[in-house]
């Protein structure tokens, strides 16, 4: 029989939140139905805000975790409303949570008792009460398990993109551009490569946020009206970050506005709309210097994520990679704004079976893990 699980997912981007109702017929996923959910104004800014120490913040994160969960409930009722189904036929709900801080190399070793060292990733979630207002069970916190094992705790989703878009005997790169920019490298032997890029759409946001107050470029119109300043974009693909073996993994403690700030003040004077250009050249570069460096038997590369429906940044990607064919996930049946959130559907269910997640070749981890904490409804 079917199995119906929801995967609910809220990126780096802080636009808001996107829900799918996942049918598992057996073991290939299908997304039955896609909801989404805008953050307000005043919402987004304190969980931008939560990235950064401020006074107050534990307070704070509560709170803002309780007005997640209220979002994350609301698009499951649309979800189930939409579908047509009743609460007790979902097996499950995956719940990623808003991450505020990802340091898993931030260790705190105790070499004395001959403990290893251990990072930390924070989701701001608050799974119990979700699972009170759905009546449905729900999976979250991800994430610490794999770090727990010495793992990057991301990316997670690669074991999803090998099951989704993989090829036997072909080498497929696909690429999510949430705020941050993750690459998946699925081989023709069966292998998986996955990381962070560096900056997807997080410093193109906040740069047009700043100077349009629009919350996002859309289409990269306003980036498509500028010109690319080089001594800027050398600056920025300077990054040590970007040069670094994987496993690795970032997210805003590293790409946030003062990292930004720092850079420009190193250029001199450069028109804001040639920022936004310049901004969006760097994620296209920095991406595709990643799928050639490590990705390089690769034909095509799938991309999702909101950067996906980023029309120039798809074609600054594609002019930067002009031997491979560069795609939306559109094409492969499974929408950008949908994979994601369908990735933690997926983990959910084997959450729930006992089956392992993480893939420690892509993070790093001492060994395969079963990820997240289950809050029964």
């Amino acid at each position: 029989m079917a199995e119906f699980y929801v995967g609910l997912m809220s990126g780096t981007s802080l636009d808001g939140v996107d829900g799918v109702l996942v049918e598992f017929p057996e073991e290939k996923p299908r997304v039955a139905l896609h909801r989404s959910a805008s953050f307000a104004i005043e919402l987004r800014s304190e969980l931008l805000a939560l990235n950064s120490a401020g006074p107050n913040e534990l307070h704070r994160a509560a709170l803002a975790a309780n007005r997640l969960a209220r979002i994350y409930a609301q698009v499951v009722a649309d979800l189930l409303t939409g579908a047509g189904i009743a609460a007790a036929e979902v097996k499950a709900i995956g719940a990623h949570g808003q991450t505020v801080r990802h340091r898993p190399q931030e260790f705190d070793a105790d070499p004395q008792h001959g403990l290893p060292a251990t990072g930390y990733t924070l989701q701001l979630n608050n799974p119990a009460l979700l699972a009170e207002l759905t009546h449905i069970d729900v999976v979250a916190d991800f994430r610490s398990r794999d770090v727990a094992a010495g793992g990057q705790g991301a990316p997670l989703v690669p074991a999803f993109h090998r099951e989704v878009f993989g090829r036997p005997g072909e080498t497929v790169a696909v690429l999510n551009i949430g705020g941050i920019a993750n690459l998946s490298v699925l081989g023709d032997d069966a292998s998986v490569l996955g990381f962070d890029c560096g900056p997807g759409n997080a410093l193109l946001d906040y740069w047009c946020q700043r100077h349009t107050g629009q919350p996002f470029d859309a289409a990269g119109e306003w980036a498509a009206g500028g010109r690319v300043s080089q001594p800027l974009l050398d600056a920025l693909l300077a990054e040590p970050y970007l040069a670094k073996a994987p496993p690795k993994s970032t997210g805003r403690d590293l790409f946030n506005p003062d990292w930004l700030g720092a850079r420009l003040q190193g250029v001199g004077a450069v028109a804001a709309v040639d920022v936004q250009a310049t901004l969006t050249q760097f994620t296209a570069s920095a991406c595709a210097q990643s799928v050639l460096r490590h990705g390089a038997r690769s034909q095509s590369l799938i991309v999702c994520g909101g950067g996906a429906l980023n029309t120039h940044l798809m074609q600054r990607l594609q002019a930067a990679l002009p031997r491979r064919v560069v795609t939306s996930s559109d094409a492969q049946g499974l929408p950008p704004l949908q994979v994601e959130a369908a990735a933690f559907a997926w983990l959910a269910r084997r959450t729930l079976r006992r089956e392992t997640g993480n893939l420690p070749g892509v993070t790093g981890a001492r060994g395969e893990r079963v990820l997240g904490a289950i809050y029964p409804a």
